[in-house]
């Protein structure tokens, strides 16, 4: 049977009108055809367009499709994820496919990724409208967000048992038959390059879910191997130990606390040991935290919300960015992530999240589910397992040829690039170009250090959500190690 074109004029011409682009129609296989980049099966077409966002409230015109819905993970418990993907802005056929991860563990890569850091919208004080952000990665690569574990954002089980069994090994598993079962829905991008990235507790995910990813593809069947070409992680936790020691050099570094605590918190705290801390530890880590009361940790020069109404206050404390022994006992200091520029952004997408006709545009919360959406799940409150250290797993990738950046932004106080510095050193990796500062156009940018396999960047004045505070080098960033190319050495 010769291969033909669908021809849906009117359709094509509503969904155009709502999506604020062109929508091509697409080519349906035939039965001496293969389904993927160059045919789509009529099922596969059915599902893409349930999935597709026809335009949400407050988004601005737009040249790219997004769509939005949930993938089931597991059918027996009744767990699925949801998830928010964007097509690049431009020949989306033939630019790479990224997965952002958030951390906390239990924080959202909606609310804080797509909504703050790097997608294309985000929402605003009192505005009906959606900000567009110039610096959307989908310029550079077609970009998929996970809300996951479930519990977290949208995503749900029906089977509640699964609560009191999240860990690191479950967020894994479940992340990889997400992307099995994404891939079958959107096979057109099956055979893209596909690269994973996030921040924070992500250190544990993206490399987890990579070394998953590689060892599933030695037995896959061809339809499930997934294409990974790489990973790239930002102020990303990585060892209990070097994480712990790097966080009080750096507060008494940067004039956050005394000399005296941070003798106190050195001679009272061993972070080698895998046992709960003594009491002088438990005290001075108590004093230490006060500070982070009235000032933001997760970005230290920039102003903290102090609106009336903010949810700031109400937003659950981040859990298990270190195992449950000395820093993550002090609930108080763990406080939600810095928002920006605006610190009180993240008000502003929980409003947004919350709209019935929001959740509708996006096809979310179909079940109905008996909490509000939030950035930091308040369900999640249970963390199985996590190990003490990542870095066996990155230096594993490593040693496989997988691409891997690890990033800094260096007025984080929570994982400050002092302890990103102490884990590579940690790792250790042959360095190959040592300290070498890289340029945004005139300015330097930060610095890296070229190791065997791994390349490290620091980014200069950005906090814990780089794409937050410094953008433009966030984009810069993203789009050399996409395309495999060293930082400018030099101003242009």
């Amino acid at each position: 049977m010769a291969s033909r074109l669908v021809s849906v004029p009117v359709l094509v011409l509503v969904l155009s009108l709502m999506v604020g682009t062109l929508v091509s129609p697409r080519k349906l296989c035939t039965d001496d055809e293969e389904e993927g980049s160059s045919c789509l099966n009529s099922g596969v077409l059915s599902r893409q367009r349930a999935d597709i966002v026809r335009g949400l409230p407050g988004q601005p015109p737009v040249k790219f499709r997004h769509y939005s819905g949930y993938v089931t993970v597991n059918e027996t418990r009744g767990r699925a994820l949801f998830y928010w993907f964007f097509e690049a802005t431009r020949h989306p056929s033939r630019k790479p496919l990224l997965l952002w991860l958030n951390g906390g563990p239990g924080c959202s890569s909606i609310g804080y990724g797509a909504s703050e850091e790097l997608g294309p919208f985000f929402p605003q004080k009192d505005q009906p409208n959606l900000k567009f952000n110039r610096y959307s990665w989908n310029k550079a690569a077609n970009l998929l967000f996970l809300e996951s574990p479930v519990g977290v954002g949208f995503s749900y089980t029906n089977t509640s048992s699964d609560i009191g069994e999240l860990g690191d090994t479950v967020t894994a598993r479940d992340s990889y038959n997400f992307l099995v079962n994404w891939f079958k829905r959107f096979p057109q991008y099956k055979s893209h390059d596909f690269y994973i990235a996030g921040e924070s507790y992500a250190g544990h995910y993206v490399p987890q879910l990579a070394e998953l990813i590689y060892e599933e593809n030695k037995n896959a069947p061809k339809k499930d191997v997934i294409n990974l070409k790489g990973l790239m992680i930002g102020n990303a936790l990585l060892d209990d130990e070097t994480d712990q020691k790097g966080m009080i050099d750096y507060a008494w570094d940067h004039a956050v606390i005394s000399d005296g605590l941070y003798e106190r918190v050195k001679k009272g705290c061993d972070f080698r040991q895998d046992q709960r801390p003594s009491k002088e530890c438990s005290n001075a880590l108590d004093e230490y935290f006060e500070v982070y009361k009235i000032i933001d940790m997760y970005s230290l020069y920039t102003p903290t919300c102090v609106s009336n109404d903010s949810s700031a206050r109400n937003l659950p404390a981040l859990r298990g960015l270190f195992r449950p022994l000395f820093v993550s006992q002090h609930q108080g200091g763990w406080r939600r992530m810095a928002a920006g520029y605006d610190p009180c952004a993240s008000d502003y997408t929980s409003k947004y999240m919350n709209r019935p006709d929001v959740q509708k545009a996006l096809h979310a919360n179909v079940t109905k589910i008996s909490y509000p959406w939030s950035h930091c799940s308040s369900v999640v409150s249970f963390w199985g397992d996590a190990p003490a250290s990542i870095l066996p797993t990155l230096r594993k990738l490593v040693e496989a040829g997988l691409r891997t950046w690890v990033f800094s932004g260096d007025t984080d106080g929570r994982i400050p690039v002092t302890s990103t510095r102490y884990s590579l050193k940690k790792l250790g990796l042959k360095i190959v170009q040592d300290w070498t500062p890289w340029y945004s156009k005139l300015q330097v940018g930060g610095w890296t250090v070229e190791y065997e396999g791994l390349t490290f960047v620091t980014v200069r004045g950005a906090g814990h959500e780089v794409p937050t505070f410094k953008p433009s080098e966030a984009l810069q960033l993203l789009v050399h190690f996409l395309d495999n190319k060293k930082l400018p050495t030099l101003p242009f």
